[in-house]
């Protein structure tokens, strides 16, 4: 059996989001065991899995993101809407806008130090659209 629900988050700002209880909240039940697919419908932002427990971890991934495709880069044409969109887009592309997890017990199978990150690279994204594919 096949699932889908799509949902929104609300405009987050720039930096990394633990999103887990949220997408959890829109999500509903899950199976026993299946497989949950994730996908993210914007191009300036992404998905990840990673540390859930430190949040300079967060810190870090964002100091490290920004030093490392700078925004006003003299190389970009892609200008017009704003210095932060073309490195959003690289981001974006680097880090991806799709997670698969697997569904155990009627749980997302993380690990115990994982949750799921909304990777937001704009300063004013806006609501992220998602489309949640669950397979039983």
């Amino acid at each position: 059996m096949i699932k889908q629900i799509e949902f929104s988050l609300p405009n987050y700002r720039y930096g990394f989001h633990l999103i887990t209880k949220e997408v959890l909240s829109h999500i509903g039940d899950l199976p026993e065991t299946g497989i949950l697919h994730l996908f993210l419908k914007h191009t300036s932002a992404g998905l990840a899995i990673n540390e859930n427990a430190e949040a300079s971890v967060l810190s870090d991934f964002k100091s490290f993101f920004t030093d490392w495709v700078p925004e006003r880069y003299p190389k970009f044409e892609h200008k017009r809407e704003g210095a932060d969109d073309m490195p959003a887009h690289i981001k974006s592309s680097v880090v991806g806008q799709s997670l698969t997890i697997p569904i155990t017990k009627g749980r997302l199978n993380l690990g115990i130090w994982q949750g799921i990150y909304l990777c937001e690279f704009r300063y004013s994204g806006g609501k992220r659209r998602f489309v949640a594919t669950i397979y039983s």
